[in-house]
C-alpha cells in the first residue's frame, strides 16, 4: 500500500486556500493509503495545546476523520509548532514522532526528520532552537496567558520572515557532511526531510549497508501543495497537488 510524506504546510488563518486544499486532501488522495506521516511546520505557529479556534478544529477534526477511516497517521514537530502535544495528538489521532525516527519504509531503511538541524551554517537559528526548545523555557512559555502567547508567537514569526528574506539561502540549506553523518550513524539508505523548502530527489554518491543512498526534501505548500508519495515496490515520487479544491496534477 501506499505511504504518503508532506511537511511544512504552515496552515494559518491567513491563508484559507491552503486549509482547504489540505482538508480536500485528506478526503482524497490521503483517503485510502497505508501512512501519512506530517514532517514538522504544519501550522505557521502553535502557542499551545490549550489554543483552540474553529480553524484549528477543523483540521484536527479532518485528521481524526482520516486516522478513523484506518490511516496511521504520524507527525513530527517543526521549528513552528514544536508545542505540539499529547492532547493534540489525542483529539487528532495522530502519533508524535521523535526528530529524528527510523522506520523501515517497505524495506528500505529510512530517517525521517523535519531537517533544520542539518543546516549547521545558519548558526544563529540553531542558537535560537537550543534556548526555545529548553525544557524550562518551553513549561515557562506555556505558563503564560493564552493571548500573551499569541502575541509574543506573532511577534517571532515576523522576525523570522524578516531573518529569512535577508539571509544567504545557501546558509539555511542543509550541510552535504553532515547528511552523510547522519545516514550513517543510523545505518539508513534514504533520508526524508522537509526545512528548506526545496522539493527534489538527490542520489548521493555513496553506499549504506552496500547500497545506494539516497536524500528526499519535501516541498513547502504556498501556490501548490507537495507530497512524496512512496508506492509498496519501493519507489518515490515527489508530486505537486493543485490548492484549487479537486483538482490534482503531478510533477
Amino acid at each position: 500500500m501506499t505511504t504518503l510524506f508532506i511537511s511544512d504546510l504552515h496552515l494559518d488563518e491567513r491563508e484559507p486556500h491552503i486549509t482547504e486544499g489540505f482538508i480536500h486532501f485528506l478526503k482524497t488522495q490521503a483517503r485510502d493509503v497505508k501512512a501519512l506521516y506530517i514532517l514538522g511546520d504544519f501550522f505557521e505557529y502553535w502557542v499551545g495545546d490549550d489554543f483552540s479556534s474553529p480553524f484549528t478544529k477543523r483540521i484536527i477534526d479532518a485528521l481524526h476523520d482520516v486516522s478513523q477511516h484506518g490511516v496511521a497517521t504520524y507527525i513530527m514537530h517543526g521549528n513552528r509548532d514544536f508545542l505540539l502535544g499529547e492532547r493534540f495528538c489525542q483529539e487528532s489521532g495522530c502519533t508524535l514522532l521523535p526528530d529524528p525516527t527510523r522506520i523501515d519504509l517497505d524495506g528500505t531503511p529510512t530517517l525521517l526528520m523535519h531537517g533544520d538541524t542539518l543546516c549547521l551554517a545558519d548558526r544563529a537559528y540553531l542558537r535560537y532552537r537550543r534556548v526555545v526548545r529548553n525544557p524550562f523555557i518551553k513549561k515557562l512559555f506555556l505558563s503564560f496567558p493564552l493571548r500573551l502567547r499569541e502575541k509574543i508567537a506573532q511577534k517571532l514569526r515576523r522576525t523570522s520572515d524578516a531573518y529569512t528574506r535577508n539571509r544567504d539561502a545557501m546558509l539555511m540549506d542543509v550541510e552535504p557532511d553532515e547528511v552523510i553523518r547522519v545516514m550513517r550513524e543510523h545505518g539508513v539508505n534514504r533520508l526524508i526531510h522537509g526545512h528548506t523548502h526545496r522539493p527534489a530527489i538527490h542520489k548521493l554518491k555513496l553506499e549504506i549497508n552496500g547500497k545506494p543512498a539516497e536524500r528526499i526534501v519535501l516541498g513547502a505548500w504556498h501556490n501548490m501543495g507537495s507530497v512524496l508519495v512512496c508506492e509498496s515496490d519501493g519507489s518515490c515520487q515527489l508530486h505537486d497537488i493543485a490548492l484549487n479544491v479537486g483538482a490534482t496534477s503531478s510533477g
